[in-house]
């Protein structure tokens, strides 16, 4: 018992010397302020010995050092006007209280309250200066689709054959909004020096197909052909990390048996892109790229290309995939009724011209209610990511031409080739 109550006041006074001492420092140079580190740390302890001694002397804790920092912000707050290291101040108390009962608790939030005291400058500059008002409106509108929208809706499968749960339907909407909100904050965080391969990253958990014909327009453009098949390409990389996180949400034992084929595939396509990249643009010499990239000169980074969708919260694309999938499910379920698993397997294909997100949630949805089986889902899945690499690579000979069409064709071939042939190796292992 002593040995426990020692320690939960060496936590307590090491957690008051720290954020005392950040508090110190970020005030050097200005007035001398009412607490210090010696404070910081003798307030840890306190609400320490406090805890120990019951509730009575914490409530009445509480209170005295309310008073105590009240008193001194009203001494010192026509020299600082903030309030951030009063209120830092009566969390290291409740900090103290809190290593009676879980140190280690303690301990991390107290390194998570360093962190937001040490960021200072870079949060204030990323809520003035980067944050725009549409970017607030978006966080509130993700927010609602996810905290209100989706709990309100019913968790039970409805519609013919049962086929159709409102809840699970919307979670994906949720994943993939969030989802390209991570792609729209990547290209933030890069900025535009990497123009088209940060932009056909983030586009691509909005639509590939949409942005494969986007990059192929643009690279009718001869100093942007490489970067614009990289963008192309890199895209696609995007639509496997997608695939693979929603269709944990709708089947784990689906999505694992997927993660080393879209991973390997991933992995393919991403080094087609690379090698893409660094190649020169038709009518440019190795050297002038060369010397193009010690300049900083990168063709790509000339002018900031804009993301599709633009925004961080792509609602609509997120709802008519929602849409797509509903009408697959209902088709899948009608074809597995009817005709069987090769039914359902044919209907996941069909899906899959329109977007390989929907074919691939069909099967997968289908595999976890036991309509089809696991050899019949993984095959419905590899149809549905075959005929959507044909839509892409139909979409980009006629976008950007023969040469930009080729070039996607080889770098994406390569990819759905290697993603095919783990399927099966996968297929045969489980069978």
């Amino acid at each position: 018992m002593i040995w426990s109550h020692g320690t939960a006041f060496i936590y307590s006074i090491a957690i008051g010397l720290l954020i005392g001492i950040e508090r110190e420092r970020s005030h050097r140079g200005g007035p001398r302020q009412a607490l210090g580190a010696r404070t910081f740390a003798l307030l840890a302890a306190v609400g320490t010995l406090t805890a120990l001694i019951g509730t009575w002397a914490v409530v009445a804790g509480i209170a005295v050092v309310g008073y105590l920092i009240v008193a001194g912000y009203r001494r010192t707050n026509s020299d600082d006007p903030g309030t951030t290291t009063e209120v830092t101040a009566f969390a290291v108390f409740l900090l103290g209280v809190l290593c009676v009962t879980d140190a280690r608790l303690a301990a991390a939030v107290a390194i998570i309250f360093l962190v937001l005291l040490t960021g200072k400058a870079r949060i204030h500059a990323f809520a003035r200066e980067v944050v725009t008002d549409v970017e607030i409106d978006d966080a509130i509108k993700f927010l609602v689709i996810a905290f209100v929208i989706l709990p309100l809706l019913p968790d039970r499968d409805v519609g013919p054959y049962g086929a159709l749960n409102p809840s699970h339907i919307w979670l994906i909407v949720v994943t993939l909004t969030g989802i390209s909100w991570v792609g729209y904050v990547a290209v933030r965080a890069l900025g535009p020096k990497r123009g088209l391969l940060a932009t056909g990253l983030a586009s691509g958990f909005v639509s590939a197909t949409a942005t494969t014909a986007s990059m192929g327009r643009l690279s009718r453009s001869p100093d942007r052909f490489t970067a614009a098949v990289a963008g192309a390409q890199i895209a696609s990389v995007a639509t496997y990390a997608q695939l693979g996180v929603i269709i944990t949400v709708v089947s784990p034992a689906v999505a694992l048996r997927l993660a080393v084929p879209l991973a390997l595939g991933a992995i393919v396509l991403s080094l087609a892109a690379v090698l893409t990249y660094r190649r020169p643009p038709p009518g440019l010499a190795p050297g002038d790229a060369l010397r193009n990239e010690s300049d900083g000169s990168d063709p790509s980074s000339t002018e900031r290309v804009p993301v599709i969708g633009g925004r961080a919260f792509a609602l609509v694309p997120a709802v008519v995939l929602a849409s797509v999938l509903t009408t697959a499910l209902l088709v899948g379920r009608w074809a597995a009724a009817v005709l069987g698993p090769r039914g359902a397997v044919f209907a996941s294909g069909a899906a899959g011209l329109a977007d390989a997100h929907a074919g691939a949630l069909s099967a997968a949805t289908q595999f976890s209610r036991g309509v089809l089986g696991l050899g019949a889902a993984l095959a419905a899945i590899g149809v549905a990511l075959v005929a959507n690499s044909i839509v892409k690579c139909v979409v980009a000979f006629v976008a950007g031409g023969g040469r930009f069409g080729g070039r996607f064709t080889l770098g994406l071939l390569s990819s759905v080739l290697t993603v095919v042939g783990c399927l099966i190796i996968v297929w045969s292992v489980s069978n």
